[in-house]
């Protein structure tokens, strides 16, 4: 059985992260009057459900993560599309330090890639969407009308994330950590968080969150033309 068609209004964001794919794709969004759809809140909302089964998380198996996704589901919340577990809102469970420390074990097996990327390209039958992850324009939506790959200097990603996370200015030795931290991440992740060969880089170390949206609602509008 073919999948279903998408409708038209694709567009893609990726990076590594901390690269602030989420909030940009968010705002992109916003703009176009599209939904936006955050691929790694369902990685998240899944690993908050297999904690919820007390199973240390060295004895996960992509079967009991794939038994424990049937409580996540998804519900528009504003203009996005939000993962719910059990039916109920859950951002503050799938933000905590424990999924946080947890959802990379998750993300690497395949099934629940799988998984995840079914819900989000079900999103995209319904609805024009704007979805950002590591993999969207190339495993997920290798058809996309527009796709956008988002890098920065790993110092000023981790400033960031640490600016968000605390609400103050980091001190060099807090970002020095931070930045070896994601490094890290950057490294495992690296053969999931790939830009498409017909992806637009947009380097954000130095600009404005304000010029990184207008660039991409520019190339959205040019590729659909008028709303």
């Amino acid at each position: 059985m073919s999948p279903p068609e998408l409708r038209r209004g694709v567009v893609t964001i990726d990076g590594p992260a901390a690269s602030g794919k989420s909030s940009t794709a968010e705002w992109v969004a916003r703009e176009l009057g599209f939904t936006h759809v955050d691929s790694g809140a369902f990685y998240r909302a899944v690993t908050a459900a297999v904690l919820r089964t007390g199973m240390p998380p060295g004895e996960w198996t992509p079967q009991l993560v794939l038994e424990a996704a049937r409580i996540v589901s998804a519900a528009l919340a504003g203009a996005s599309m939000v993962p719910h577990l059990v039916g109920d809102p859950a951002d503050a469970e799938i933000r905590n330090p424990q999924v946080t420390a947890n959802v990379p074990r998750v993300a690497r097996m395949p099934a629940v890639r799988a998984w995840v990327n079914a819900q989000v390209r079900q999103v995209a039958t319904e609805r024009p969407i704007v979805v950002d992850g590591r993999d969207m324009g190339t495993a997920v939506f290798p058809e996309a009308d527009v796709k956008v790959y988002l890098v920065a200097d790993p110092w000023e990603r981790a400033k960031r994330r640490l600016m968000q996370h605390l609400r103050r200015l980091p001190t060099d030795a807090e970002i020095a950590a931070e930045t070896d931290r994601l490094v890290h991440r950057d490294a495992a992740d690296a053969t999931q968080s790939v830009a498409a060969r017909d992806a637009v880089l947009i380097d954000t170390t130095h600009l404005m969150q304000e010029e990184q949206v207008a660039r991409i609602v520019a190339l959205a509008r040019a590729a659909l033309g008028p709303a």
